[in-house]
């Protein structure tokens, strides 16, 4: 099933409540937390995320670009997150906090650098619920797709359905309606974008489209 995830990134951080009504009708709202020190770029971090929970129905799907994430992403499972991402670069010991961020009732997911392979990662894919393909570096909105990462994509479904597993698979950075299908043909299925929502002149009309132009890929794939 196809997923359209806006990135608040690319919202306005003085109307966090208004921006995130002006997507109805997405899946999930995507929060980059950045810390400075993993990334070159600091943005929001707990407070926001308590707040953001209490101001929408739509779920909040977490991806920690910070150091330490053993340490803080189970603070934002606890805050309401339903979904905490962690970049695997960063983590100390993945397996044990994929299954803490399980035990507070959050979606635990993995993310990769673009130029990080899943293959090592593979025995660690039942520990989760999602891996994150990063198609862009991670830091700033609005960058360049990023075509290298595709095969990448296509190897991380294979190894999915190898293993009969129910992972989602999301990429995020620099997905719009002319990206969104190679991902999705790919393999992709949960998809994040931000600049192509929010710098639309109707940013729930956006999500439409990209939905539409996702679920076309997928069938076509399926088909073959």
């Amino acid at each position: 099933m196809v997923q359209i995830n806006p990135s608040m990134l690319s919202a306005d951080f003085s109307r966090l409540a208004e921006e995130a009504k002006a997507v109805e009708g997405a899946d999930w709202l995507h929060l980059d937390v950045m810390d400075n020190h993993f990334v070159p770029n600091l943005t929001l971090g707990l407070p926001v995320v308590e707040s953001l929970r209490k101001a929408t129905s739509i779920p909040l799907d977490c991806h920690l670009m910070i150091e330490d994430p053993d340490r803080w992403a189970p603070r934002y499972a606890e805050a309401g997150a339903g979904s905490v991402t962690f970049h695997v670069e960063a983590a100390a010991a993945p397996v044990r906090l994929a299954r803490e961020i399980r035990r507070l009732g959050a979606r635990a997911a993995m993310a990769l650098n673009p130029a990080t392979p899943i293959e090592p990662y593979e025995d660690l894919l039942p520990e989760l619920d999602m891996v994150l393909v990063m198609t862009v570096e991670p830091g700033f909105g609005g960058q360049p797709f990023l075509d290298v990462t595709l095969p990448k994509i296509r190897r991380t479904r294979r190894l999915i359905e190898r293993h009969g597993l129910p992972l989602w698979l999301q990429v995020d950075g620099g997905v719009s309606l002319e990206t969104i299908e190679r991902c999705a043909e790919a393999g992709a299925d949960v998809f994040v974008a931000g600049s192509a929502v929010y710098g639309a002149e109707d940013p729930a009309a956006a999500v439409r489209g990209l939905r539409e132009r996702a679920s076309g890929a997928v069938a076509r794939a399926t088909a073959r």
